[in-house]
């Protein structure tokens, strides 16, 4: 797994206790609900992290004898808890507490502090989004989009920190606007709105997330311009007659299960086989080195 990852979870783990407990003290001194709902919203991303930082730490054992493939798919679990998370504990209770102050109508206390730790917590968050932009980059290729990225990535912890910490920036933006709106305007529902639209940035941010780990956890495969590059791999070897069947299963981020079902020429006796098996096994992790297991379907070998 890139260092780059790793680096970007760290930081957002560090970025995030730094402006907690600030947050917190805000919020209990301004009365802000949006900035109540910025500070749950940073416990809530710190916690995650830790998840996501555990989730790759148990993705990396190596085999045994109760999960002999290996436990990559942990990584994909722990994403989803932590999109779960995300939607329930910061979303849910952003857009709770946002209602529960526009229904009382009370506005917040507007202070130089409360802007200044909106400040503090936005160079913090940003110096976080950088390292989170940087991993998340790594997984551009061939000049894809941001979606397409997102889509395309077997690493969900790339997209996992970089959504975190843009809904993190803008609701640091949301949470500036509705305490500054509501006094200046004198219109006390303006903070609990804030808050509600930190609630619905976080759920759509997690829903996304939601959905893009339990697709992996479910189980996914390379693309079908990759299978498509494996099979003309496979059969340019001079002993093999057809490719019937490709399937690709991602085991990890890194971590991918081949298995192959062809056709062998009629007549080629045995260490011609497993000669071909070499040459196209190499050819084919040289190419792709994520490919670490490579399965035959004997059963449909054509030997005569």
């Amino acid at each position: 797994m890139a260092a780059e990852t790793t680096v970007s979870v760290v930081a957002a783990i560090v970025g995030n206790l730094l402006v907690t407990a600030t947050k917190f003290l805000a919020a209990a001194f301004s009365g802000s609900s949006a900035m109540l709902s910025e500070a749950i919203h940073s416990l809530v991303d710190t916690g995650n992290g830790a998840l996501m930082l555990h989730g790759m730490r148990r993705s990396l054992k190596p085999p045994d004898e109760h999960h002999p493939l290996g436990y990559g798919h942990e990584l994909y679990f722990w994403t989803l808890v932590v999109g779960i998370l995300i939607f329930g504990l910061g979303g849910g209770m952003s857009i709770v507490t946002g209602i529960m102050h526009i229904m009382q109508g009370k506005a917040p206390e507007s202070a130089w502090w409360t802007y200044a730790v909106l400040g503090a917590a936005g160079i913090f968050e940003g110096g976080s989004w950088y390292f989170g932009w940087k991993a998340f980059r790594k997984e551009q290729r061939h000049g894809r989009g941001i979606m397409d990225t997102i889509v395309g990535t077997k690493n969900p912890i790339t997209f996992s920190v970089l959504l975190e910490d843009t809904a993190a920036l803008l609701g640091l933006f949301f949470a500036f606007a509705g305490i500054y709106l509501s006094t200046a305007l004198k219109l006390a529902w303006l903070d609990g709105a804030a808050s509600v639209l930190i609630g619905v940035l976080l759920c759509a941010s997690a829903v996304i997330m939601v959905y893009e780990s339990m697709g992996l956890l479910v189980g996914e495969g390379m693309e079908p311009a990759t299978l498509a590059e494996l099979r003309s791999i496979i059969s340019a070897d001079p002993d093999v007659q057809q490719v019937n069947h490709l399937v690709t299963l991602y085991l990890g981020p890194d971590d991918v299960l081949l298995a192959i079902d062809l056709r062998f020429r009629a007549h080629t006796d045995i260490q011609d086989i497993r000669a071909a098996v070499t040459r196209f096994r190499k050819a084919i992790q040289e190419r792709y080195p994520s490919i670490r297991r490579i399965c035959l379907d004997t059963t449909l070998i054509g030997i005569t």
